[in-house]
């Protein structure tokens, strides 16, 4: 059975993101009213077996491959996609 998972990966609250700081102020000088912006990656995943064994793998991929502990975190999610 095929399982699609979604990770979302963002700077850590303590990283100055200087993307999300410039997208905020192009939105801000547009007169396009934003309290804060931030910017990450989202990642599709497609994991064969069981739903609790591809979210195992799906987690362990985003922990040891996808994201920097440092200063990054990341958030694993079931998809519901029709394919």
């Amino acid at each position: 059975m095929k399982n699609y998972f979604g990770v979302k990966i963002m700077p850590r609250e303590v990283i100055l993101d200087t993307q999300g700081r410039a997208i905020e102020q192009t939105l801000r000088l547009n007169k396009i009213p934003v309290d804060a912006c931030r910017v990450g990656k989202f990642i599709e995943l497609e994991i064969e077996g069981s739903e609790t064994d591809a979210f195992a793998r799906a987690t362990e991929i985003a922990k040891s491959v996808l994201h920097n502990p440092l200063i990054e975190t990341f958030e694993v999610s079931k998809l519901l996609v029709s394919r």
